[in-house]
C-alpha cells in the first residue's frame, strides 16, 4: 500500500486530495489501466475507506466524502496521511426488493430503467437503498418509477426523452 501527505482541497464544494504521481503510476499498473474511475481503498489517518479515484479537471483527484473526513478527524485546508491500493474487489451494489418489484410491474418504467447508463441505474439505486424509513423509500420509488415513465422529475433529473 502506498502512502503519502496531502493537503484536503476543494473544487465547488467538494473535498479531495490529489496523488503524486509515483502513487498514481502504481495504482495505475495494480488496475490495468489509466482511463476511467479506478476503485481504491486505503486509510486517511488510520481510518479506513473505500472510494473511487477519478480524473476531473484534468487531475486525478480522490473525493473525500463526510463520513472519510470525519473518521480521519480532518476537514479542508488540513495535511492527513494518506495509504492507498488499487480495490480489486467486485463494487456490486443490489437493488432495493421494492424498487425491483416495481420495475416489475411497470415494463415501460423496467424498460427505460434498461436504457440508462450503468452509473445512471446506479445513482437510482443507491438513493433508494440509502433512505431510511419505510414512507420515504415508499414515496421515492413512486417518484421513480414516474421519472423512468417520463412523468416528472426525480433526484433533481429532468425526465429522460425516449
Amino acid at each position: 500500500m502506498d502512502s503519502f501527505k496531502a493537503e484536503i482541497k476543494t473544487i465547488g464544494v467538494n473535498p479531495y486530495v490529489l496523488l503524486p504521481a509515483i502513487v498514481l503510476k502504481e495504482i495505475f499498473k495494480q488496475a490495468g489501466k489509466d482511463k476511467g474511475p479506478i476503485p481504491v481503498k486505503g486509510k486517511i489517518n488510520d481510518h479506513n475507506f473505500i472510494q473511487t479515484l477519478v480524473k476531473y479537471s484534468g487531475k486525478w483527484r480522490l473525493y473525500l466524502n463526510t463520513p472519510m473526513r470525519k473518521g480521519a478527524n480532518a476537514d479542508v485546508g488540513d495535511s492527513v496521511k494518506v495509504e492507498i491500493v488499487f480495490d480489486a474487489d467486485e463494487r456490486k451494489i443490489s437493488m432495493h426488493p421494492k424498487l425491483e418489484n416495481a420495475l416489475k410491474k411497470d415494463k415501460k418504467a423496467r424498460m427505460a430503467f434498461e436504457l440508462l447508463s450503468p452509473s445512471r441505474q446506479k445513482e437510482i439505486i443507491r438513493y433508494i437503498n440509502f433512505l431510511k424509513t419505510k414512507e420515504s423509500i415508499d414515496r421515492n420509488i413512486k417518484k421513480a418509477i414516474q421519472f423512468l415513465s417520463g412523468k416528472e422529475r426525480f433526484v433533481g433529473r429532468e425526465r429522460p426523452s425516449y
